[in-house]
């Protein structure tokens, strides 16, 4: 079954551009913030949106968007409450939405249930950094049977076998992780990251994107060239921080995305 990720980056490489990806914590500073942020970030440029699910020990990530989790709990931020914002934002977009989640905040939810519901309120897809595609048995068989595709994520570390057995697994997209550690880290070696990329390539069909290390329109120009998706997690939820008590925040990080939409398009452009 053609996934609305699948059509996404299908419409993408017929008009020669790559995927914009962006993340947002859910719930950071409000869950009505995250929905205006949403509309305006797709009409900024974002192809895809991954929405946060704040967890209290969000392992992969580093301290810029473990503050957003924090941030989005005090602000009672669950589960249930993103999903019925989803719900409300499918009456005003459809711009593929991306749950990225930790195991834990599934298991408590109902792992059988959550799929349902996921997929009935309008998710498009499923990240979980601590369940690599070997230990998501449990998850798989409901995933499926909701037709909720289910995205993993490969390190620079991995093995050639664990690089062809991980993107064989992932659906809608390859999530590649350019660098080792957490996120917010700075995107160093492009070299090493254009040759894993086209390693996980010749493993797959599915469309590979880069995330942790993209913080400036640069970055995302230059990913832009090697990948078929740019992530951009750290650097947004940052602006999300430095405005989140103005009230022109949302305008603000619309604008941020908007040059790096804008960068990828121009050296796309220039690459023809």
């Amino acid at each position: 079954m053609t996934s609305k990720l699948d059509r996404t980056f299908a419409q993408l490489r017929q008009r020669g551009e790559k995927a914009l990806i962006t993340y947002v914590m859910a719930g950071d500073p409000s869950l009505q913030e995250t929905e205006q942020l949403v509309v305006e970030l797709e009409q900024a440029g974002a192809d895809i949106i991954e929405l946060g699910v704040p967890f209290s020990d969000p392992i992969a990530d580093g301290p810029v968007i473990q503050q957003a989790a924090e941030r989005a709990l005090r602000s009672g931020t669950s589960l249930r409450a993103i999903l019925a914002m989803v719900v409300r934002l499918r009456a005003r977009t459809q711009v593929p939405i991306v749950l990225m989640a930790y195991y834990n905040s599934i298991h408590a939810f109902g792992t059988e249930r959550f799929c349902q519901e996921a997929a009935q309120a309008g998710i498009d897809g499923l990240i979980m950094p601590d369940m690599p595609p070997d230990e998501a048995g449990p998850l798989k068989g409901p995933a499926a049977a909701a037709g909720l595709p289910l995205i993993f994520l490969l390190a620079p570390t991995s093995t050639p076998e664990r690089r062809t057995f991980v993107a064989r697994q992932s659906q809608g997209f390859v999530y590649y992780v350019s660098l080792t550690g957490i996120t917010g880290a700075k995107l160093v070696n492009l070299a090493s990251v254009a040759k894993n990329v086209e390693k996980i390539r010749k493993a797959t069909n599915v469309p590979v994107a880069v995330g942790f290390g993209v913080a400036t329109p640069e970055d995302a120009a230059k990913v832009a060239a090697i990948a078929d998706g740019v992530i951009v997690g750290s650097a947004i939820v940052k602006q999300i921080a430095a405005y989140r008590e103005k009230p022109d925040m949302v305008k603000h990080v619309a604008g941020f995305v908007r040059s790096l939409k804008t960068a990828m398009r121009t050296a796309q452009a220039n690459a023809r």
